[in-house]
């Protein structure tokens, strides 16, 4: 498990499209004696509030200090975790047909890796939405607009699909559904608060970045 040290670290060497990342760079530039004031510690951040409540501007030193004593899940914790259900849940679903409809052992064989890997996540991630008295599902989210996620038109053609045909459109789904995961992995390690959030998208970027490289061989 990551230290906390660690986590901010990490942060800090994100790309400057995460912005809380990098306003905690900004802060560890400094070194004069005024490094605690906004001007020079970097940017403010804007930090997510819970469900319900207002978002804050923090400068960037507040914000490194904030999260380096207390990492209680904030709305991008909760938000990412409950759209990654949802996501795994879909990826489960394609990855069913292979076993009848698939031509390749390859690509059975990686469904039912994703199988193996993603089904005990959904459990973690909901259990972990138990442990923070969070619903399974928020209001007002579209979770269709998730990326990387599969239109039922698409859905519909792939159950249809045999052979060669089924393996072809299973790669290129999965490979864009892998890729959607990623950069919502991507995101709440700049966004979120929660490590236990972090390490669980840390996992999410490591195994499915290590998929799309296979299937991209398969196609």
């Amino acid at each position: 498990m990551h230290s906390r040290r660690a986590l901010r670290a990490s942060l800090a060497s994100v790309s400057l499209a995460a912005l809380a990342a990098f306003a905690l760079g900004g802060c560890e530039s400094g070194s004069d004696g005024n490094a605690k004031s906004p001007a020079s510690s970097g940017p403010s951040v804007l930090q997510p509030g819970m469900p319900g409540e207002e978002n804050r501007t923090l400068s960037a030193e507040e914000a490194a200090e904030q999260r380096a004593e207390d990492d209680t899940p904030n709305s991008a914790d909760v938000s990412y975790v409950r759209m990654m259900i949802e996501h795994h849940q879909q990826a489960l679903e394609m990855s069913e047909l292979a076993p009848k409809q698939a031509e390749s052992t390859q690509v059975k064989r990686l469904a039912e890796r994703i199988t193996a890997a993603q089904a005990p996540e959904i459990g973690a991630m909901k259990g972990w939405l138990t442990t923070h008295d969070q619903p399974e599902r928020g209001e007002g989210h579209d979770h269709a607009a998730m990326p990387g996620m599969a239109t039922e038109a698409q859905l519909t053609k792939l159950r249809a699909a045999r052979g060669e045909d089924f393996d072809a459109l299973f790669l290129r789904l999965m490979i864009t559904h892998h890729e959607g995961a990623i950069t919502m992995a991507t995101d709440v390690k700049s966004q979120g608060n929660n490590i236990q959030v972090e390490e669980m998208a840390d996992d999410v970027v490591a195994q499915q970045t290590s998929e799309i490289s296979r299937m991209r061989d398969m196609v």
